[in-house]
């Protein structure tokens, strides 16, 4: 009986994993959008899935912005032309900027669920172009 109770939590569990997806973002010179982008710039996912940012041009990296991101998160920093795949396990929003393009417009935003701090999130300033973007993403998650 204990086996049979193990096992089916086993499965359970690699039925958990198996339905985490892994959203593919670019990090661009030029997009759709414009100039320095990350492509898509709008995330939508559920807890547990992963987001992987590739460098597909140089120089760029993904950082989480401080106060945009739902209570128990962890911040997250990756370095300059490297890949970096970060997990969102809370939902809410998470906002993201590339650190040398950030003033460009160079963010995006990641909503996981619920986006339940979407407000605070909005809150946030933001240099240059970026404020203008994360109007656009925000008025779109609110469609």
């Amino acid at each position: 009986m204990k086996l049979l109770a193990s096992l089916a939590v086993g499965l359970v569990l690699i039925a958990g994993a198996a339905q985490a997806a892994d959203h593919q973002v670019q990090m661009l010179n030029k997009g759709a959008k414009g100039a320095m982008v990350f492509e898509p710039d709008l995330i939508k996912a559920m807890p547990g899935d992963t987001v992987t940012f590739v460098p597909t041009d140089k120089s760029h990296d993904a950082e989480s912005i401080k106060g945009m991101l739902p209570e128990g998160a962890e911040p997250f920093k990756g370095k300059l032309s490297e890949q970096i795949t970060v997990t969102v396990p809370v939902e809410g929003v998470y906002g993201v900027k590339c650190t040398p393009h950030y003033g460009m417009g160079m963010v995006a935003l990641i909503v996981v669920g619920n986006p339940a701090n979407a407000e605070e999130a909005k809150a946030v300033k933001h240099p240059g172009k970026a404020k203008k973007v994360f109007e656009a993403l925000f008025a779109e998650i609110g469609k």
